[in-house]
C-alpha cells in the first residue's frame, strides 16, 4: 500500500474553476458555541495555491477602509459553496500588487472568453439567413 493515499485529502466535487482575478463569494460554515452557521465572505481572488492535498486560495476585500484577507483550503469540510460572481481580466497568478492600490484602482477589467460561451447569442449570418419553410406532402406530388 502506497502510503502517500493516506495523506490525500480529497475536494469537494462541484468546486467552480478558480482563477487569480475572479470575484467570488465563499460560504463557509462557522461554529459558535453550540451552533453552527454559515458566512459568506465576498471578494477578490489574490492567490491560488493547487498541490496535492487538494491547495488553498485566498480572497482579498475592503471593509471599511481596512483590507481583510482569508485564505481557505480547497478540502476543508467547513468549506460550503463558491460563488464566481465574475472572471477579472489579470496577467499576473499572483496579485499581490493589489494590496497597495486603493479600492477604485483595484478594479479589474472583465474577462469575456467564459462568459462569452454561456451566453452569446446564435452568429448573425445565422439569424440573416432564415430556414426555407417546407413544401406541405400533397404540393409535392
Amino acid at each position: 500500500m502506497d502510503i502517500s493515499i493516506v495523506g490525500k485529502n480529497k475536494v469537494k466535487p462541484g468546486l467552480p474553476k478558480l482563477a487569480p482575478g475572479d470575484n467570488v463569494r465563499v460560504s463557509f460554515k462557522v461554529k459558535e458555541a453550540s451552533r453552527e452557521r454559515l458566512q459568506t465572505f465576498p471578494g477578490l481572488i489574490i492567490k491560488v495555491t493547487r498541490h496535492n492535498s487538494g491547495g488553498n486560495f485566498t480572497v482579498r476585500r475592503v471593509t471599511s477602509g481596512i483590507g481583510v484577507e482569508h485564505t481557505f483550503p480547497l478540502a476543508s469540510p467547513l468549506l460550503d459553496k463558491i460563488e464566481v460572481v465574475r472572471h477579472g481580466k489579470v496577467r499576473r497568478s499572483k496579485l499581490y500588487y493589489i494590496r497597495r492600490l486603493s479600492t477604485k484602482e483595484a478594479r479589474l477589467k472583465e474577462r469575456r472568453d467564459r462568459i462569452a460561451e454561456a451566453t452569446s447569442p446564435a452568429p448573425v449570418e445565422d439569424m440573416l439567413t432564415a430556414p426555407e419553410p417546407e413544401a406541405p406532402a400533397s404540393e409535392a406530388e
